[in-house]
């Protein structure tokens, strides 16, 4: 009886062991997540917009401006070597931009309002083919519609992956040459598939545990 109750209590202790040590592994990827979103946003401009709500309608008119918008702000950032000109370029463009949206919500029988902004804003975790930016603060160049209380749409303005298709899982190589000229080597290599994508080996084996 007691050899029974002792490996019950041993295998207590393993599980409490091990659980400890996936915790300790969680926090310790928080905090490079943390650490790589850092130093990443001295060099990073997002773009968000904001739908007035989460109805199917409001969602669909977050698109169309957002898609009236990136066409408008494409050529303005095409030839932009540092991020300080890319916003200098944003910060000159305001009232146009803002007309754009405007003019894209008119097409659309919509009179909402429109602000567009630079903000510091947390993001999630955005994957851009085969490169992921943490979560984080960012630099974000910001377009509210109406309440801003919808769903709202983001990628990066500088460097301008907003503008690659990573439809097959690749980003371009020319955007990754964009990437590494911005960046340091460690900083370009946290990014990548690779090395971002922080593993939890305890959880595989803490699931085998409970199943």
């Amino acid at each position: 009886m007691r050899t029974g109750r002792s490996r019950l209590f041993v295998c207590v202790l393993l599980i409490v062991a091990v659980i400890a040590g996936a915790v300790s592994v969680v926090e310790e990827n928080i905090s490079k997540e943390a650490d790589c979103a850092a130093q990443l946003s001295s060099h990073i401009i997002r773009f968000h917009v904001r739908a007035n709500s989460d109805s199917e309608k409001d969602q669909q008119l977050k698109i169309n401006v957002k898609e009236k918008v990136v066409q408008y702000i494409e050529p303005l950032l095409k030839d932009s070597c540092s991020i300080d000109e890319s916003r200098d370029i944003l910060k000159e463009h305001i009232p146009e931009i803002r007309e754009a949206a405007v003019k894209q919500l008119e097409a659309d029988g919509s009179d909402d309002s429109v602000d567009v902004y630079f903000e510091e804003s947390y993001f999630p975790a955005k994957t851009y083919g085969d490169v992921t930016f943490p979560p984080g603060e960012y630099e974000a160049f910001r377009i509210d519609i109406g309440d801003a209380q919808g769903r709202n749409w983001w990628c990066v303005l500088y460097p301008p992956l907003c503008f690659v298709d990573a439809t097959y899982g690749v980003l371009p190589d020319e955007s990754k040459d964009q990437l590494k000229n911005i960046l340091t080597e460690d900083e370009y290599n946290a990014i990548t598939e690779t090395q971002c994508h922080y593993r939890f080996k305890y959880m595989k084996f803490l699931n085998w545990i409970f199943e």
